[in-house]
């Protein structure tokens, strides 16, 4: 149980860490840790995994073009708005309801059924966080509550319930729809590494949901 609570830990600072990505632009701090030792091993380390390596080598190459990419965080804070933060028709946006709700951000099922559970679980995302319950930095950051959550059990039916729970979770609130949005910033992102990360999202809870079943 204990080798489970510390890969939970794992997985949970994995999907924060995405969530942060999606939340808003990176600052020149923010982008110095990116060329860092520390970070470039965190990085490899996923890379090390087959499922991930394609998404991983593609934020590597994007993070090495980004060294000579002149003004490169205010280039890259407008690929952020401008993948992210426009229409529709011109943007990716990052709100479920975008892919399989039927209108309206705010008011739709997505973001209704998100709400639903988090006062369910009596779970508050973070407080930067200032959007729609079905944005995707607030679904990713949720997942990594409830995965925290459940290392609290000490029981192990208790703990293998809950852990289906959580693939049930990205099942139906994330991979019903984060594919088709990694796709499509795959189609508008021309720098390629909000596009790359989107990918590594959804590699990331495809691998996740085959760890949580067991396969």
């Amino acid at each position: 149980m204990q080798e489970i609570k510390a890969f939970n830990e794992k997985r949970a600072e994995i999907y924060w860490w995405l969530s942060s990505l999606f939340a808003k632009e990176l600052t020149e701090e923010n982008i110095a840790q990116y060329h860092s030792p520390e970070i470039r091993a965190f990085l490899g380390g996923l890379g090390d995994n087959e499922a991930l390596k394609p998404a991983i080598d593609r934020v590597v190459d994007a993070l090495n073009r980004l060294m000579d990419r002149e003004d490169a965080q205010l280039e890259l804070a407008a690929d952020f708005c401008d993948l992210f933060l426009k229409s529709d028709r011109d943007s990716a946006l990052p709100y479920a309801s975008m892919y399989i709700g039927k209108s309206g951000l705010l008011n739709d099922e997505p973001a209704n059924e998100m709400v639903a559970l988090m006062t369910e679980h009596n779970v508050e995302v973070h407080k930067d966080l200032n959007e729609p319950a079905d944005h995707i930095a607030i679904e990713l950051d949720f997942l990594g509550n409830l995965i925290v959550r459940s290392n609290q059990i000490e029981d192990e039916v208790e703990l293998e319930e809950a852990l289906t729970g959580q693939e049930q979770f990205i099942r139906q609130h994330l991979m019903s729809w984060v594919p088709q949005f990694a796709d499509k910033c795959q189609a508008l992102d021309e720098f390629g590494f909000y596009s790359a990360i989107s990918t590594l999202t959804a590699s990331f809870l495809a691998l996740d949901c085959r760890y949580l079943l067991g396969e």
